[in-house]
């Protein structure tokens, strides 16, 4: 009982964390509400798919997938390209699940050739605290203009729903600290559906859709046979690369939660294959590449749930619910400030989690050089305008809009450069 429950919590983490993503691009590609109902229910079962496959197959860790933010990236990229480099929205998304299952064939052969083995090396305790702080950092904005009420298209702060979430926070942070140990380990679950039931009462919560049929699997290829053209060939090189490195930071930190060997043989490879399926698997599927969740470790740390097979199951109930259009509507009227609220208490601890990692630095004169270089990097290219990375190369327009994996990039290099002229005694 104790693990379905917990489970039942993992997905209604999974499927908060995942909703807005796929509607979001919907909505750039001007589909309608059947296909973009369709679209959303794709996408969970990527998800729920690539969550089993890690977590029985792959790096076997509680990490939840999610959109990967950098495809998200380069779809709204993609969308200002409908009507010049591509004929339609069609044509366009035909042209990205192409990517994608590109992306999941380079994600095998690197696997296999060992260099993402070599990769993770890069990923000492300095870089492992950079990604962590850039993160949190990069999704900060999100969490405060959603619980502030400033979603579709608000620009107003909205009182009663920033009071709302006020409320969702501090009990959520309560149940957390309780001694009675059930339910401190179900304090998100407890948040998020106090929360729901107050936006309820309020009549703050969307309604839940209509939905014709009980049962749907998935449409494979439901926009066409995938396309490929030189730049989208080159945009799933480079996005490969740093898809990788997300999941070693992923890993990384979640092994630091659990306290797990960091030499486990093939984890990284193992997780690198898997990650290839699951692109292969978002292309199929006309949905959205997926990645694993860093903020997995923050939810991990508050709930104390650190067992693989709670998630296991978890991930198989979001891929059941996937195929329930019922089912699935009503998870998809959780209103979206009540996910921003509890998903802001799990990651305040990964604040505490990446300041753990600067105790581990060996020396803290290089650390302090590369943090320093990172954030203001990675920091810095957060506030530039939207528009400022138009006429841009894709690959280097979704670099420059992805503080957290330039900053983390400009970190690695910094830590490496030093590290090489302390070795040559220069430092």
């Amino acid at each position: 009982m104790k693990t379905t429950i917990s489970a039942i919590q993992w997905m209604a983490f999974m499927i908060a964390g995942a909703i807005a993503a796929p509607i979001a691009i919907a909505d750039l590609y001007h589909l309608n509400p059947i296909e973009t109902s369709a679209f959303v229910e794709r996408t969970i079962f990527v998800l729920g798919i690539a969550g089993l496959l890690q977590g029985i197959i792959g790096h076997r860790l509680p990490i939840s997938e999610g959109p990967a933010g950098l495809w998200w990236g380069v779809f709204t990229i993609y969308a200002g390209f409908v009507g010049t480099l591509y004929t339609s929205n069609i044509e366009t998304l035909r042209e990205l699940s192409g990517g994608m299952m590109l992306s999941g064939v380079f994600f095998i052969i690197l696997s296999a050739l060992g260099l993402i083995q070599k990769l993770a090396k890069l990923f000492t305790p300095t870089v492992t605290f950079i990604y962590l702080f850039l993160l949190i950092l990069q999704l900060s904005g999100s969490f405060m203009k959603g619980m502030l009420g400033l979603t579709d298209g608000v620009h107003v702060i909205q009182p009663i729903t920033a009071l709302l979430c006020f409320i969702i926070i501090i009990l959520t942070f309560y149940l957390g600290q309780v001694r009675i140990q059930w339910v401190k380990q179900f304090s998100i679950m407890f948040g998020m559906l106090i929360g729901w039931i107050l936006f309820i009462i309020f009549g703050l919560s969307p309604g839940v859709l209509k939905s014709q049929h009980w049962f749907s699997f998935p449409d494979i290829l439901s926009f066409g046979l995938p396309k490929l053209d030189s730049g989208v060939i080159v945009t799933s090189f480079f996005i490969t690369i740093l898809l990788i490195t997300n999941m070693i930071a992923s890993i990384r930190v979640m092994e630091e939660v659990l306290k797990k060997d960091h030499k486990q043989v093939n984890r990284f490879k193992q997780a690198g294959i898997i990650s290839g399926i699951n692109q292969l698997a978002g292309g199929v599927f006309s949905s959205i590449g997926s990645v694993p969740i860093s903020g997995s470790a923050g939810f991990v740390s508050q709930t104390g749930i650190k067992g693989i097979k709670p998630f296991i199951l978890g991930s198989l109930f979001v891929t059941v619910i996937s195929l329930l259009p019922p089912l699935m509507n009503i998870m998809a009227a959780l209103p979206a400030p009540v996910g921003y609220s509890v998903t802001f208490v799990i990651f305040t601890k990964m604040v505490g989690i990446a300041l753990t990692e600067i105790e581990k630095a060996d020396d803290l004169k290089i650390t302090y050089m590369s943090a320093g270089i990172g954030f203001l990097i990675g920091v810095g290219v957060m506030f530039l305008p939207a528009e400022a990375t138009k006429g841009l190369p894709v690959v280097i327009a979704s670099l420059i809009n992805n503080g957290l994996i330039l900053g983390t990039i400009a970190a690695v290099f910094t830590e490496q450069f030093l590290l090489w002229k302390k070795r040559n005694g220069n430092i």
